[in-house]
């Protein structure tokens, strides 16, 4: 019986965004351990610069790119600078984003519109710029890191539900229009993790109800190494006890 090859990342090309923290820092050093070379992008560039800096010191590849997607020229720049740094970008993996937890009459215009632009229209223009490279090409990978929060809505997360809907919808959309030029995007819907996004916001969440973000980042790590021939288009990472989702 013949067994499928998986997909090397060594030297791969990969961009990051939210990369110095919680799920991203988890998704930069084990996409960096498998041999990519990783563009670590956050709007704290000390963090990306110090956890470039790990990687290096153990020997890794990697680097860092102060970046606010919400910002378009920011965002379009992201993809460029990585194709200029590593003479292409492989993989996309737009995992920055944010919430504003209030009810819809405390909800200010202005912050709708920046988790709007954070959460939906950075990955949009990342993604739109990654894949006008990949195409030429005939080959890459964009990852869409969005929520429960798109498939089950809770009070007091209005704008965060619209973006991560809205994100979801956009990756299946990408998958459909690129999948015909050899390019996979796949969107992971992420279940609560023990990352600064929750403790911070929650400090009385019950830990053990959240997963650990090195086993999401590892889920998506062995799926980006899938034969070149399949693609997941969607995918739940859950931990074992779950409270936003069924």
């Amino acid at each position: 019986m013949t067994v499928p090859h998986i997909v090397q990342l060594k030297n791969q090309a990969a961009l990051v965004t939210g990369g110095a923290g919680g799920l991203g820092a988890a998704l930069c050093s084990q996409l960096a351990e498998r041999g990519a070379r990783v563009m670590i992008a956050d709007l704290n560039e000390n963090a990306a610069q110090a956890l470039a800096q790990q990687l290096a010191n153990d020997g890794l590849q990697a680097e860092a790119l102060g970046c606010d997607i919400s910002d378009t020229d920011q965002a379009e720049h992201a993809v460029r600078h990585t194709i200029d740094r590593f003479g292409a970008i492989d993989i996309l993996i737009n995992n920055a984003g944010i919430d504003v937890t209030c009810s819809l009459s405390e909800l200010e215009i202005h912050d709708w519109e920046r988790v709007l632009k954070t959460n939906l229209h950075g990955p949009f223009v990342l993604a739109r710029a990654a894949a006008r490279h990949m195409m030429g090409r005939g080959c890459g990978q964009v990852v869409n890191i969005t929520s429960t929060a798109a498939k089950r809505q809770w009070p007091n997360a209005v704008a965060y539900h619209a973006s991560k809907t809205g994100l979801l919808a956009l990756s299946h959309a990408l998958h459909a229009e690129l999948r015909p030029a050899g390019i996979k995007v796949m969107a992971v819907i992420a279940g609560g993790m023990r990352t600064p996004f929750l403790l911070d916001r929650f400090p009385a969440i019950d830990r053990g109800t959240l997963q650990d973000p090195a086993s999401v980042a590892l889920a998506i790590c062995d799926l980006l190494q899938l034969p070149a021939g399949t693609v997941v288009p969607e995918v739940a990472i859950l931990p074992t006890h779950e409270t936003s989702w069924p």
